[in-house]
């Protein structure tokens, strides 16, 4: 199974960026079409970004033109650059393969608040 870490959360303002970070165990990670996702309070989770395994890539319409994923297969690391944040972007940040389930493993995501 595929052990998953998100960093590079914080608190920035509007207008500001962030870049996160996911490090993922196992051999078999080059080969996932990976995604990040995210879940504001009170909200369902929401499918935000997503890659291959050959590099492409797809966004959701509210962050597309802000947001950027990317992957380091030598890392074995998925990337989402944030930037133009808006206070809506608030919420737990986390990446996982596409299309996982809310009850396969998940990591403990990261934290991403953006003020007015």
């Amino acid at each position: 199974q595929v052990q998953l870490v998100e960093s590079g959360g914080g608190l920035v303002q509007a207008g500001g960026s962030l870049r996160l970070s996911c490090a993922a165990s196992g051999s078999i990670f080059r080969f996932l079409h990976m995604a990040w996702y995210r879940q504001a309070p009170g909200k369902q989770r929401e499918l935000v970004a997503t890659i291959t395994s050959g590099g492409s890539t797809n966004y959701a319409d509210s962050v597309k033109g802000r947001f950027t994923i990317s992957r380091d297969g030598a890392k074995n690391t998925v990337y989402l650059q944030m930037n133009s944040l808006k206070p809506e972007d608030t919420a737990v940040y986390y990446c996982n393969r596409h299309g996982a389930l809310s009850g396969d493993y998940w990591g403990q995501g990261t934290q991403v608040t953006v003020s007015s």
